[in-house]
């Protein structure tokens, strides 16, 4: 009888410590930010220090996670690509491009708001990324679209602008920015975008957009 007491108090104190894990942490940017439990705190020190004996160091262990944080997202598996960017996070928090892929996963599961934070991180470290202003001008473009809010494009022609001031010859965010202007109806300026995207590649520019500079 005692033996089986002694178990079950065993059991008790075992689900106690499950229950205090939080769970589905690594679906989530930065295991959501949240208080893990004793196991998961050991297991990621265990994480850690098995990379770093595999890659050399912290850094290099980092960017490998993010190499298949990417080849999962480009696969469509959202969620290993999210385990794959938490992994990299934790041994490399200054990783710009791990809030990239945070960013981007949260757009794609239409969080729009939610990969601002993720989006700014990014740029907060690395501010020469044109494409991470791409992601972010795609955020504020959908959230346009969702509150029909004219601020949203307006912050959307910003980031498109930074992306266009650090990689001038890209056609695709030139036409976005082409783009832009026709929904905010500043003619002139879509004519002017137009053309400087015509002078790389007229394919990233709307018909529609086109038709648009006819009207008076």
């Amino acid at each position: 009888m005692k033996k089986i007491l002694f178990l079950i108090i065993i059991c008790q104190f075992s689900c106690k410590g499950q229950e205090d894990c939080p769970q589905g942490i690594n679906l989530l940017p930065m295991y959501g930010e949240v208080k893990k439990c004793k196991q998961q705190i050991d297991s990621d020190k265990n994480f850690i220090l098995e990379s770093e004996k595999k890659f050399g160091d912290s850094k290099k262990a980092s960017e490998y996670y993010v190499s298949k944080g990417w080849e999962y997202f480009y696969d469509n598996d959202n969620e290993t690509s999210m385990k794959r960017f938490n992994q990299a996070w934790l041994l490399d928090n200054t990783n710009s491009q791990i809030y990239w892929g945070f960013g981007n996963l949260l757009g794609r599961s239409n969080k729009f708001e939610e990969s601002l934070k993720f989006l700014k991180k990014s740029i907060q470290i690395d501010p020469n990324k044109p494409e991470v202003y791409e992601s972010i001008s795609v955020s504020y473009g959908q959230l346009f679209y969702k509150t029909k809010d004219a601020k949203f494009l307006n912050l959307r022609l910003e980031n498109l602008k930074k992306a266009m001031k650090i990689e001038p010859r890209n056609g695709r965010v030139l036409g976005e920015i082409a783009n832009t202007y026709a929904y905010l109806k500043q003619k002139d300026s879509l004519i002017k975008y137009i053309k400087k995207t015509d002078e790389i590649d007229s394919k990233f520019v709307n018909p529609e957009v086109r038709k648009l500079t006819k009207k008076k």
